[in-house]
């Protein structure tokens, strides 16, 4: 027996199956019957996960009845199988049908073997299916055959996952050699980043393309110095046309996006440099080319962060001045129908992009809290984030379905799939006429919905959802998308606009929060190692106190009339907190002296995001007028866990006992001391997590305005003494696992 475990464990025996095998299904048929073999069982079952119905159906058998295959289905948490896979846990059983999560499906004999063995396939947090062995009762399976087991549904899930497609394994007309992979992507499981559901032609987009290539493949035969001249001509009005425009949708953050590459459209050596190549015999295409290769080999070389990223600057202008030679065959620069792929993308490409009119975007890397993130929402683009790099290497002719409400993303999908999906995108319109102007639950209690506001764009959809209020403004935005910091000028013209965005409604402030992943590329400083934990928000703020009085002032002088409320961001201390008020009680003093007008009492808060100011709160509650808990850094630095590294992303847990005992002993430190307290990180977005909220005592949430329709209906479903049970119940539970199977 044991070199047979020895061999299952070998990778290179479930390879040469399925190198042998025609289709996924033929394989999965061998692969039942060789581990039948090898574990001595009369049966082996696999059932794959069907996510949209919530099913396991049963897709290979050895030793069951073959005509069940395909047929049978149950669902997650239905009888052991589908409770293994709700709880993701292996679920052995020596007498199946005497274990409490015991039921009976007619048909497939099983009835038959009461030795039992059910072992989840999982691919990081993402479901697959189920591994089932069955034999006689009086062979009950060992430790030692769980563990092979184990090994089995690992190997097997990243082969499944790659294959699958609405639940289903395609048939396969070539065989697939598992060490050097040919997948033909069929679904991918992401993270819903920005909601939203779109069609269309994917286009990669590869930040560090080689133009030498992408110049190989432009019609730009016959061209003279004469095209060349008129080609940046075009492109100077293209670009001043771009940035008028982007201006005018985008005012608090487009401040002359595109200036370094008009700057560089004005650069006469730049410019002679291409002219000489061209009168000594190059090609347009092959001067800007060579030019641009020269510029970009020179920015990459040098130390200073914000001038390699130049190098990136260089070769957008050069791409554009190549499309523009290249006249109307080139459709590379129309994006109105496509769903952007890319690796890697600046909060400024965001801008760009949404200018261009692409309907959606599949990152490749980062979390769901980024900036990146954020903009896309506030920009309406539907944004999903999957951990699969073969994305990147997708024919331009794909048809892609994003379906960023559950994050996943459809290659190529059949017609059928494609009628379903148009059927989704219909019934989630939504009835604005319905959305009730106050928030109330089921038995008639007030709670409170504030808009996040990440760009003065989010205004318009908050006031249609009918927001209460801003309750958390970023405004590191316009700081993010610039090329130096705003003056006191540029950001009293922003914020004036954010307060006559909602007039008499509170609006909360949160000063510069900058630093970890938001990164200033015109900020110079030494490299952290972890900057998370480093000079970030208040702390930057607080050594930099000139930028941050200039933020201050503006933002007292443009609120001058409104419900301010000004919050310390990353606050670890009583005197961090004393220290930064200080600031702006000084800016008071000034503005006071100099006769402007201005709010001479904004209430002060801070955000409670460290742990350490938990056991602090007592005391900074004498002090600060209110609290709002980020649930995003708060839950991060709680857990040990990097939000924005795909990495270790199943760590991130919000209902971690840890995080919800937390939030509780908030609430009641700001019950003794009356202080309000709202929540205004991802949690307050997700309606699996309002009864605890409520239960706990929030009654103020802030959330970015396309969740307030659904969260607004989610409260009104909510029975809120049925919430503190709940809540009870949960704060009881130590399991991650048990927490998960209450909150359903």
């Amino acid at each position: 027996m044991q070199n047979h475990l020895e061999l299952l464990c070998d990778l290179s025996e479930l390879n040469w199956i399925f190198n042998e095998s025609q289709s996924i299904d033929l394989f999965l048929a061998k692969l039942v019957d060789m581990v039948a073999g090898h574990m001595q069982t009369t049966v082996c079952s696999l059932y794959l996960y069907e996510e949209e119905q919530r099913e396991l159906r049963l897709k290979a058998t050895h030793g069951l009845k073959a005509g069940a295959v395909g047929v049978v289905r149950m669902l997650e948490g239905q009888g052991l199988t589908g409770t293994a896979l709700a709880e993701k846990r292996t679920i052995v059983a020596a007498k199946a049908s005497l274990h409490p999560a015991y039921k009976f499906f007619g048909g497939l004999n099983e009835e038959l073997y009461e030795a039992f063995m059910a072992v989840p396939i999982l691919r990081g947090i993402n479901k697959i299916g189920v591994i089932v062995l069955q034999r006689e009762e009086e062979k009950p399976f060992s430790q030692a055959e769980v563990t092979v087991t184990q090994t089995i549904a690992s190997q097997l899930a990243n082969i499944i996952e790659n294959v699958r497609l609405l639940g289903h394994i395609e048939r396969r007309s070539d065989a697939v050699n598992i060490s050097k992979p040919k997948i033909e992507l069929a679904l991918v499981h992401g993270q819903s980043a920005s909601q939203g559901l779109v069609k269309g032609r994917a286009l990669v987009l590869r930040r560090y393309q080689d133009l030498s290539e992408y110049l190989a493949e432009m019609p730009l035969k016959g061209l003279t110095l004469n095209d060349f001249h008129e080609c940046v001509k075009k492109t100077e009005v293209q670009l001043e046309m771009i940035q008028s425009e982007v201006e005018a949708q985008l005012s608090d953050v487009a401040s002359l996006i595109f200036s370094a590459h008009l700057l560089m459209l004005k650069d006469s050596s730049l410019l002679a440099k291409i002219e000489t190549l061209i009168a000594q015999g190059s090609s347009p295409g092959a001067a800007i080319v060579e030019t641009a290769d020269f510029y970009i080999s020179h920015f990459s070389r040098v130390e200073d962060h914000y001038i390699r990223e130049k190098a990136d600057d260089v070769r957008d202008l050069a791409l554009r001045l190549l499309r523009n030679l290249s006249g109307p065959q080139d459709d590379l620069g129309d994006l109105g129908d496509k769903v952007v792929i890319a690796d890697q993308l600046l909060p400024s490409d965001i801008l760009k992009l949404s200018h261009e009119k692409i309907l959606g975007i599949v990152l490749v890397s980062g979390g769901v809290t980024s900036h990146v993130a954020l903009l896309a929402r506030s920009l309406g683009i539907p944004l999903v984030i999957a951990d699969e790099p073969q994305l990147l290497a997708l024919d331009r002719n794909s048809f892609v379905l994003l379906d960023a409400t559950i994050g996943n993303v459809y290659v190529n999908p059949a017609p059928s799939v494609i009628e379903i999906f148009t059927k989704k995108q219909q019934e989630v319109e939504i009835d604005e006429a319905e959305i009730a102007e106050l928030t109330m639950t089921r038995d008639g209690e007030k709670v409170f919905l504030y808009s996040n506001i990440n760009l003065l764009s989010d205004l318009k959809m908050a006031n249609r959802y009918r927001a209460q209020g801003i309750g958390l403004y970023r405004s590191e935005i316009p700081f993010l998308v610039r090329s130096d910091f705003p003056s006191e000028a540029e950001q009293f013209l922003v914020y004036q606009r954010l307060a006559a965005g909602m007039p008499g409604k509170p609006l909360v402030f949160r000063t510069l929060d900058i630093g970890g992943d938001k990164v200033l590329s015109y900020y110079h400083h030494e490299k952290e190692e972890n900057p998370f934990m480093g000079m970030r928000s208040i702390r930057f703020s607080l050594g930099h106190k000139d930028i941050f009085a200039r933020q201050l002032r503006a933002v007292m002088r443009a609120c001058a009339e409104s419900d301010l409320r000004i919050m310390f961001p990353m606050v670890s201390s009583l005197e961090e907190f004393l220290e930064a008020r200080q600031v702006l009680y000084d800016c008071q003093q000034e503005l006071k002296a100099e006769g402007e007008k201005f709010c001479q009492a904004p209430k002060i808060g801070i955000m409670v995001e460290i742990p350490a100011v938990v056991d602090i709160l007592d005391d900074l509650a004498g002090e600060a007028d209110f609290f709002s808990i980020g649930t995003n850094d708060l839950i991060q630095y709680l857990l040990a866990v990097d939000r924005t590294n795909e990495k270790v992303a199943s760590f991130y847990v919000p209902h971690h006992p840890a995080v919800l005992r937390t939030l509780k002993r908030i609430m009641q430190s700001a019950s003794r001391h009356n202080v309000p307290v709202s929540i205004c990180g991802e949690m307050a977005s997700r309606e699996i997590y309002l009864p605890f909220l409520l239960g706990i005592g929030v009654r103020n949430l802030s959330l970015d305005p396309v969740f307030l329709p659904r969260i607004k209906k989610a409260c009104a479903a909510i029975n809120l003494p049925e919430a503190k049970t709940v809540a009870q119940k949960l704060l009881r539970l130590s399991s991650i696992k048990e927490i998960e199977k209450l909150l359903g």
